[in-house]
């Protein structure tokens, strides 16, 4: 059974994931891709849809806002994060539904920005064959993990990634999805036009048509960095989207997710300010 918490309109910019909850030192929060990327997209001014399966008692009034058509499932997905001095460990303790072209509303199919945005494995690469008229991005983070017996992430090949790179129009991954191998970036080069490796506060590296270059933050900030990667990516596809311009739309999402880290969890969302600030900042160049 699929719920709705509003009407199903058009919109302009179509999550696909799951969302999650997260454990964080034995608190519990809204999170994953879905939540964070669609956030920021409403930050920018887009109407927002989720496609996502969760359990149906969970609270999404922070997605206020924002459409949600949802899967029941008897779980929600769930990630427990310690952190260590080596980085953060991951363990899934819980998996919602796979997700799967037959849940996404038919009035979704035309949605001119789509963003699959998997953290567990849960979406069906298929999906990509859905949208021939939709610029789609993609954060890959959840095809490229698997876990053990224990839940504890890992890094894992993709063996769909040349299948599913052809046919999207970006793809924004971390340097953490990959274990850091940058053979495993010149892979998927032959595959896609546009891909963004973000380095956390180190900023992040845009490959486009054989050229690479690197776009670091005006300032790095301590902070939260949870959701930063999630809210570069919306804000990257929506920049570039409109613009066609893979540099400006790199330049203006990295220093918003830079902005991002000197608060924390979901307060992490871009302010008006500050999206006014980087738009400015775009102008005057």
């Amino acid at each position: 059974m699929i719920r709705t918490t509003a009407p199903i309109d058009p919109v302009d910019y179509l999550l696909i994931g799951h969302i999650t909850q997260d454990i964080i030192q034995q608190d519990s929060v809204l999170g994953g891709t879905a939540t964070y990327s669609a956030l920021t997209a409403k930050a920018l001014g887009m109407r927002v849809g989720i496609v996502t399966s969760c359990a149906k008692d969970l609270d999404l009034s922070p997605l206020n806002g924002i459409a949600v058509a949802s899967l029941n499932s008897e779980f929600t997905t769930t990630y427990e994060n310690i952190e260590s001095v080596s980085g953060r460990i991951q363990f899934v303790q819980h998996q919602a539904s796979f997700l799967d072209a037959s849940i996404i509303p038919e009035t979704w199919r035309n949605t001119p920005i789509v963003h699959l945005g998997p953290v567990d494995q849960e979406i069906d690469p298929n999906i990509v064959h859905l949208f021939p008229d939709s610029f789609i991005g993609i954060t890959p983070q959840g095809w490229l993990r698997e876990w053990d017996h224990s839940g504890k992430v890992h890094v894992s090949d993709w063996p769909e990634a040349r299948y599913v790179l052809e046919n999207v129009s970006a793809a924004v991954l971390s340097i953490e999805d990959i274990g850091a191998d940058y053979k495993r970036v010149e892979d998927m080069l032959t595959s896609i036009r546009v891909l963004v490796v973000t380095e956390g506060a180190e900023g992040d590296c845009l490959y486009w048509n054989g050229d690479a270059r690197y776009f670091r933050p005006h300032q790095k900030y301590q902070g939260d960095s949870t959701g930063a990667g999630d809210i570069f990516a919306s804000a990257f596809f929506i920049r570039l989207s409109q613009t066609k311009d893979p540099w400006e739309a790199a330049r203006f999402a990295t220093q918003l997710a830079a902005y991002s880290v000197k608060r924390p969890g979901l307060e992490g969302i871009p302010t008006p300010e500050e999206i006014k600030d980087e738009m400015i900042e775009i102008i005057s160049k």
